[in-house]
């Protein structure tokens, strides 16, 4: 008993190292992506570091749900590849243990992590995303700073455009200004000239004041109907000292209101989504009746009471049209016609809402079945990479990436597929959520029957084989490379 109790304790160390640093490894590397894709946004902003790390913070949470299941099969690859290179998964073997019982505490420790996912899926995340998406729009609402390049017309002023052609970095005084005025909506048809000039934000940026030395300001003057005078078509004004102040809109960094996005579905939890998609389909219902009674109704169907169609007042369609004049007939014709292209334009834009209709309540099923999915895709991934670490016997981080980068990779664009077959509507949303997990899944038990019972998976023992011979031949040429430089 005490022997066991010595393995579990070990095997739970041997597995916390390799987690605890796969799991922030990944965290960091998905937030790098996330920095590169976004860089454009935040520089040149004047955004304060501290708004900037918040919104790094909920990033980094927001990646929880891709890094986890990456972080547990990275580790158990390790983890159980380590003891088989060193041999000390054969010495276990040996005396009596099987592969089980050295797995059993991870299996505990991974069933609770599966618990504390689903937790986290239901509870945190849905906040996380709340704080993320809004915090986003707000950085990427907000406007970059006033840099005026020289040679080059700044139009990041809304209603006004400059150019200066030089600047003293020391004084901040620049020279050579011309401002256009667009205030008016009537083109170029005011613009200031100065000499040289200085450009400064209030304290809250809300304004911006200049003050122009030495100019002029030429002004085209226009009639009430918008063209020209003939007489004086323009006025011009000099001047030693010109200011002005301009009212400037989105340079201030404000927080929107998050009740404003609270009702996504991406954040609601488990309750939530499903009163949502009960709301939702009471709508589609209601959208499908109001259909059903408008066209088929109202439109195709006009019932006849049964006195008009006795036979004492039925007349034959050639007698009808007897008693009709072509222009009467006419008119009968461009009315129905008329009739009929309306019902086709309801029908198509009817079309239209209940494909978007259905589509919004599957991205609300999509998200409630993706809360249980990270909880059993930690599963999933542990039953893939212990018994694999087990079967290759390659520790370290070399092996080990390489096979859980193919594997997640796999993982992912059968995740991505049968997500979008979802949206799409190709698919019910469970089936295309759950497609990636139907697929993995007999995987793992395959790998976790092959590892306990030591039989030979020839292919995909010569696949890893190769693998390891490649990786090892290029750090061999590139270790040479550096030693003859």
């Amino acid at each position: 008993m005490l022997r066991i109790k010595r393995l579990h304790i070990f095997m739970i160390k041997s597995y916390l190292g390799p987690f605890i640093f796969t799991f922030f490894i990944t965290v960091f590397v998905l937030l790098m992506q996330f920095i590169w894709k976004y860089v454009d946004e935040f520089v040149g902003k004047g955004i304060e570091w501290s708004v900037m790390a918040e919104l790094f913070g909920y990033a980094s949470i927001n990646f929880i749900p891709m890094a986890l299941p990456l972080a547990i099969l990275l580790s158990s690859i390790m983890t159980f590849g380590n003891l088989g290179e060193y041999f000390e998964l054969t010495a276990l073997k040996a005396s009596g243990i099987s592969l089980y019982r050295i797995m059993y505490p991870l299996i505990v420790f991974i069933a609770i992590l599966s618990v504390l996912a689903l937790l986290f899926s239901n509870y945190i995340l849905p906040v996380a995303n709340l704080k993320f998406y809004s915090l986003l729009f707000d950085v990427r609402s907000q406007r970059p700073e006033i840099i005026i390049k020289p040679g080059i017309f700044y139009n990041g002023i809304d209603d006004y455009s400059i150019r200066i052609r030089s600047r003293n970095q020391q004084t901040n005084m620049m020279y050579d200004i011309m401002i256009y005025d667009h205030t008016e909506r009537k083109g170029n048809t005011s613009v200031l000239i100065a000499d040289s000039g200085k450009m400064y934000l209030s304290p809250n940026k809300d304004y911006l004041f200049i003050e122009l030395y030495h100019g002029k300001k030429y002004e085209e003057v226009m009639e009430d109907g918008g063209y020209l005078r003939k007489t004086y078509p323009h006025q011009f004004q000099t001047f030693d000292i010109q200011k002005a102040k301009i009212a400037l809109s989105g340079f201030t960094f404000s927080r929107s209101d998050e009740s404003l996005f609270k009702e996504h579905y991406r954040m609601l939890n488990i309750e939530q989504l499903k009163k949502t998609e009960d709301s939702l389909w009471t709508d589609y219902k209601r959208f499908k009746e109001n259909y059903k009674t408008t066209v088929c109704e109202q439109a195709f169907f006009k019932h006849l009471t049964n006195d008009s169609l006795s036979k004492d007042t039925t007349l034959k369609l050639q007698e009808v049209y007897k008693r009709i004049n072509h222009k009467e007939w006419d008119d009968i014709i461009n009315l129905a016609l008329i009739d009929a292209r309306n019902q086709q334009s309801f029908i198509q834009i009817s079309i239209e809402e209940d494909k978007a209709k259905r589509s919004w309540i599957a991205r609300h099923q999509i998200e409630f079945h993706q809360k249980f999915t990270l909880a059993f895709a930690c599963i999933i991934f542990f039953f893939i990479g212990a018994p694999l670490g087990a079967i290759i016997r390659r520790g370290g981080l070399g092996m080990p990436v390489v096979v859980s980068v193919l594997l997640f990779i796999m993982y992912y664009i059968i995740s991505l597929t049968g997500e979008k077959f979802a949206k799409e509507l190709y698919w019910p949303a469970w089936k295309g959520i759950w497609f990636s997990s139907f697929i993995l899944f007999p995987l793992g038990i395959l790998l976790t029957y092959k590892a306990m019972t030591d039989s030979t998976m020839l292919p995909l023992q010569n696949l890893i084989s190769y693998i390891y011979k490649v990786t090892e031949r290029l750090k061999k040429s590139k270790h040479e490379h550096i030693s003859s430089t």
